[in-house]
C-alpha cells in the first residue's frame, strides 16, 4: 500500500480517536508508533526502535528521549513526543539538549498530529532552532509525503536528506516572506515595483498609493491563477465525461441503487466484528454489486445480484467460487452472518 494511502488512513484514525486520548503515553501508542511503522521500522524490534533511549547530558544521567530509530547500531533519528493537545513551540529546547549528546543528524518533535524535523545545518552537532521540514498529518500534501518518504527504512540516506534539507529550509522561509509581503507589503517590496513603473519621485504619498496597488495586483494575480486552474480542471472533467458518454451508451451505464447501498451497510455492520470499516469497499458493475476486502478484486467478500427480478447474495467459501443464495428481502443478509465472517478468514490467514 502506498505511503499516501497509509498516512490518510492514519489521519482518519487520529480524527476518530483524538477526543478520547488524554495522555502523552496514549498519544505515543495511538498516533506516533503507527507513524513509525509506516516508515518501515518495526516498533517491536529493539534493534530498530528503542523506546526511552538514554541520552546522558553532562552530569545529568538517565536523560531519555522517547524513541530512537537505529541503523547499524547507531541512532539515525531521535523522536520526542508530546500530548496531541500541546503546542510544540514550547518543547524545542528539550530536544535540543538530547540532539547535542547523541550521534544522530536528525531529530523529530511531534504531538502525533504536527511533525517537526530538525538537523544541524547552521552548526554541526548543534540542532537548528527552526525545523527544516514540518507538516500536519491531518492536512497532508503530496509534496510532504515525498519528503517523508526519504525517512523510510528502504530509502534512508543521510547525505541525500541533508542535501535536500537546506533547500527545504530556505524554501519554507521564502514562502513565509512572500505571504507576509502579500498580506502587508513592506516599503522595500513596494519600491521594487514602483521604481520600475513610476518615473517620478517616490514621495510618501506615492508610496502609500503603490502599497495599495501592489497588494491589489497580487490579490488579483493569485485569484486569476486559481480560477485558471479551476477552469482547466473543470474543462478536463467535462471532456472526460463527454468521452465516457460517447464510449458508453446510456443503457449500459451503472446505476447504484439505494437498496444496494442499504444492503452494503448491512454487510459492513456484520463484518465490523472482524474488520475496520475502511477495509470494506464496494464496486458496482453492470452484472453485480461487489463488496471487496481492501478494494481488491481478488478478495471478494460477497456479491449482491439485485438487477433481475429476484435478489441473490453471492457467497465465497474455501474454493472461492461464488455460491448464490436467494434473498426475499435485504434483511435476509443477516441470515448469512456466519458465512460472511468465515469468508474474511480466507484472506486474513493468507
Amino acid at each position: 500500500m502506498e505511503l499516501h494511502t497509509q498516512f490518510k488512513q492514519l489521519s482518519e484514525k487520529i480524527n476518530q480517536l483524538k477526543d478520547k486520548i488524554e495522555t502523552e503515553e496514549s498519544t505515543k501508542h495511538a498516533f506516533v508508533l503507527p507513524f513509525i511503522n509506516i516508515l518501515g521500522y518495526d516498533t517491536f524490534n529493539p534493534t530498530e526502535v528503542i523506546p526511552e533511549y538514554t541520552t546522558d547530558i553532562g552530569i545529568k544521567k538517565g536523560e531519555k528521549v522517547d524513541y530512537a530509530i537505529i541503523q547499524n547500531e547507531e541512532p539515525i533519528l531521535i523522536i520526542e513526543c508530546k500530548n496531541w493537545k500541546e503546542n510544540l513551540t514550547v518543547h524545542g529546547s528539550q530536544l535540543f539538549r538530547y540532539f547535542h549528546v547523541s550521534k544522530t543528524r536528525f531529530a523529530l518533535l511531534t504531538n502525533g498530529i504536527q511533525y517537526q524535523f530538525f538537523t544541524d545545518l547552521d552548526e554541526k552537532n548543534k540542532m537548528d532552532e527552526k525545523p527544516f521540514f514540518e507538516f500536519d498529518i491531518s492536512n497532508l500534501k503530496d509534496n510532504a509525503v515525498n519528503e517523508i518518504a526519504k525517512f523510510h527504512k528502504s530509502n534512508f540516506d543521510v547525505n541525500k536528506i541533508l542535501d535536500n534539507a537546506s533547500s527545504l529550509k530556505f524554501i519554507k522561509e521564502i514562502r513565509k516572506q512572500i505571504d507576509t509581503e502579500i498580506a502587508n507589503p513592506s516599503s522595500e517590496f513596494v519600491r521594487l515595483f514602483a521604481s520600475k513603473i513610476y518615473n517620478g519621485r517616490l514621495t510618501e504619498k506615492i508610496m502609500e498609493e503603490f502599497t495599495e496597488l501592489v497588494q491589489k495586483a497580487f490579490g488579483q494575480l493569485i485569484g486569476e491563477k486559481i480560477n485558471e486552474r479551476l477552469h482547466f480542471a473543470l474543462n478536463k472533467e467535462v471532456i472526460i465525461q463527454e468521452k465516457d458518454q460517447i464510449e458508453e451508451p446510456e443503457a449500459t451505464r451503472i446505476n447504484t441503487t439505494e437498496e444496494e447501498l442499504e444492503a452494503y451497510r448491512i454487510v459492513v455492520a456484520i463484518l465490523r466484528r472482524k474488520l475496520p470499516t475502511h477495509r470494506i469497499v464496494y464496486r458496482d458493475t453492470q452484472s453485480y454489486f461487489g463488496i471487496l476486502l481492501d478494494d481488491n478484486n481478488r478478495k471478494p467478500l460477497c456479491r449482491l445480484h439485485f438487477n433481475g427480478g429476484k435478489k441473490y447474495i453471492g457467497l465465497f467459501h474455501n474454493d472461492k467460487n461464488e455460491n448464490k443464495q436467494p434473498l426475499a428481502s435485504i434483511d435476509d443478509i443477516y441470515n448469512y452472518e456466519k458465512e460472511l465472517l468465515e469468508t474474511v478468514g480466507l484472506y486474513e490467514v493468507e
